[in-house]
């Protein structure tokens, strides 16, 4: 069960609350804006991936063999995912 919800549902929320916070940006403020805040954002995605890393591995021990791909293929899908949707608000 930790598998799921620290592999699995963690970056997905993660992801959905940096994509709301970066739709809201581009509608408000703007491309040049939302520029700064995908560069904060890449940083702070990057400290969220190492600390769910932490989390998983070491203080849980759970087992990395399994973790880390679970992690990191539904970090990556998710961040596609969020990219082309602020990428379709940046043309409108």
């Amino acid at each position: 069960m930790e598998y799921f919800f620290l592999g699995f549902l963690s970056p997905i929320i993660l992801n959905i609350l940096h994509l709301t916070i970066g739709i809201y940006i581009v509608a408000k403020k703007g491309n040049v804006y939302s520029l700064a805040f995908s560069t904060m954002s890449f940083f702070t995605k990057t400290l969220g991936l190492l600390f769910l890393t932490w989390l998983g591995v070491d203080f849980l021990n759970l087992n990395f063999k399994i973790y880390i791909p679970i992690l990191t293929l539904s970090w990556l899908l998710t961040h596609l995912i969020e990219a082309f949707t602020i990428q379709n608000n940046l043309r409108k």
